[in-house]
C-alpha cells in the first residue's frame, strides 16, 4: 500500500518523534556542508525543513533562508530551537507549505531538500523545485538511495520515521533525478550514492544509503 505523505502524515511522524531540546542536536546534514560551503551566500530555500538544522546552518553561513514544510509542529520546533541555537534568527522565514501545490515569491541562489516526502511523486517533487532556481543557481537534492537492499534511513531528519527501509516510492537513484535535469539546462557537479554511519536517537548505530545530486542552472 502506498504512504499519503500529507499533512496528516507528517504531524503525526514528529509528533511521535520525540526532538532534540532546544538548542541541542542541530546539526545540519553533512552533505549541506560538503556541496554548499564553497557558495557566496545568496537567497536559500530549504524545501521540507523538518526541524531546522539546515535551515540554521545557512542562516549562520550568510544565507537570507526560506524554510518551508507542511507541519506546524516541525516548524513550531525549529523556531523555538533556532531562536538559541541561531547566530542569525533574522535570516530565516519559517513558512507553513504544503510543496506539492505552494508556489514561492520568486527564485533562489540555492534550492536544497533533505529527505523530504511530500503528497506526489518522489522525482516529480525534485523536479517541480528545480523550477524555483534562478539562473545561475544551485540545486542540492539529498534523498534516499534506491537499492535492492536499502540500509536503514534518515526518515525526516532522524533515522527513524518510515521503518526500516524506506518506502519504495520514496527511494530514488542519481541517475533517475538527473536525467529529468536537462543538459542545456543544467550543469550537473555532484551524482552520488553515498552510505554513512551514525547513531540515532536510541543510541543504535544505523548505516544511511543516500542520493547526492547537485546541479548549477545554467545562465
Amino acid at each position: 500500500m502506498t504512504q499519503a505523505f500529507d499533512r496528516d502524515y507528517w504531524e503525526s511522524h514528529w509528533r511521535q518523534a520525540g526532538g532534540h531540546p532546544p538548542g541541542r542536536g542541530m546539526v545540519p546534514n553533512p552533505y549541506l556542508v560538503r556541496e554548499i560551503s564553497s557558495l557566496a551566500p545568496g537567497t536559500a530555500l530549504d524545501a521540507g525543513c523538518g526541524e531546522g538544522a539546515e535551515a540554521v546552518w545557512l542562516a549562520d553561513e550568510g544565507w537570507q533562508v526560506t524554510a518551508a514544510d507542511v507541519s506546524t509542529e516541525a516548524l513550531s520546533r525549529a523556531s523555538e530551537r533556532a531562536a538559541s541555537a541561531c547566530g542569525a534568527p533574522e535570516r530565516v522565514r519559517w513558512v507553513e507549505a504544503d510543496l506539492s501545490v505552494w508556489e514561492p515569491d520568486g527564485q533562489f541562489d540555492l534550492v536544497t531538500t533533505h529527505y523530504a516526502h511530500p503528497a506526489m511523486p518522489q522525482l516529480a517533487f525534485y523536479q517541480r523545485i528545480s523550477g524555483w532556481v534562478a539562473p545561475g543557481g544551485t540545486l542540492l537534492i539529498v534523498g534516499h538511495v534506491q537499492t535492492s537492499e536499502t540500509p536503514e534511513h534518515q526518515g525526516g531528519h532522524e533515522p527513524q520515521g518510515h521503518g526500516h527501509n524506506p518506502p519504495e516510492e520514496v527511494s530514488v537513484t542519481a541517475a533517475s533525478i538527473t536525467v529529468g535535469l536537462e543538459a542545456s539546462q543544467w550543469v550537473i557537479g555532484t551524482a552520488d550514492e553515498p552510505i554513512r554511519t551514525l547513531t540515532d536517537r536510541a543510541g543504535r548505530t544505523v548505516r544511511l544509503g543516500d542520493v547526492v545530486v547537485r546541479a548549477t542552472r545554467r545562465r
